[in-house]
């Protein structure tokens, strides 16, 4: 039987989601945790792979298991077993070919930044030390959803097919005294929202125009786009799934 499993965690102490040779990842604390428990050898696959020091408030994973187990008491040991910054909020059992990572219909991340430097906060935003036009980084943000291919946002030592993606929403707004940066797409490249968000800062310190990010699209190249920022300000906070996966 196939089974998704949602959870979620805080990326500072992990390499990344996926297992790792020389470095703890997400993906090892949770297979560990689920071996251990069910008395067998379990293999997990993520519906994406975050990198070190990213963390997620909604993630999906799939296994495959033919232990008979109730999924309350599942999800009570799997918590009482994983360390303090994992937790699991649900098991359900799926169809066979459901897959987290291919039949995901969209991810959407979230990425912190603060003007205002906060003793409280620091771990999870991104200080940005002078004022910042959010009017022209929301013009830029517009930009983006006339694009597909986004190769000038991603890590160039990648395998991937084709840079295309399909971004259904990208937009600046303040809540609770941080500036918030939320993007949804059918698929994201490596380290792309990090670029993305390096870039619009670029453009609301009048760095760079908003007109100059068409040019930076077009290029094609990971050197005309801003900085990447750092890692512990983003959040993968939710999956998109068709509504049939679910048995």
């Amino acid at each position: 039987m196939r089974y998704f499993i949602e959870l979620s965690y805080n990326g500072q102490a992990y390499h990344g989601w996926q297992n790792q040779p020389n470095a703890i990842s997400v993906q090892e604390v949770l297979e560990k945790a689920l071996s251990t428990i069910l008395g067998e050898n379990i293999a997990i696959m993520g519906a994406g792979r975050t990198d070190a020091g990213v963390h997620a408030s909604q993630m999906f994973a799939h296994f495959d298991t033919d232990a008979a187990f109730n999924n309350d008491k599942l999800l009570y040991k799997l918590n009482s077993f994983l360390p303090v910054d994992v937790a699991v909020h649900s098991v359900f059992k799926v169809k066979p070919e459901a897959h987290t990572r291919f039949d995901a219909l969209s991810r959407q991340y979230l990425y912190r930044v603060t003007l205002k430097k906060n003793v409280f906060n620091f771990e999870h935003t991104y200080f940005v030390k002078k004022a910042l036009d959010v009017d022209k980084m929301n013009e830029a943000s517009k930009i983006l959803l006339t694009y597909k291919d986004f190769q000038c946002f991603s890590k160039s030592n990648t395998d991937v097919k084709t840079y295309n993606c399909d971004i259904m929403k990208a937009e600046w707004f303040f809540k609770d005294e941080e500036l918030h940066f939320v993007i949804k797409a059918n698929r994201f490249l490596r380290n792309m929202v990090r670029a993305i968000v390096g870039t619009m800062i670029n453009i609301g310190l009048g760095k760079m125009e908003v007109e100059a990010l068409h040019n930076i699209i077009q290029s094609k190249s990971r050197g005309e786009a801003g900085f990447s920022v750092p890692a512990h300000g983003l959040f993968l906070t939710h999956i998109e799934y068709p509504e049939d996966i679910k048995l």
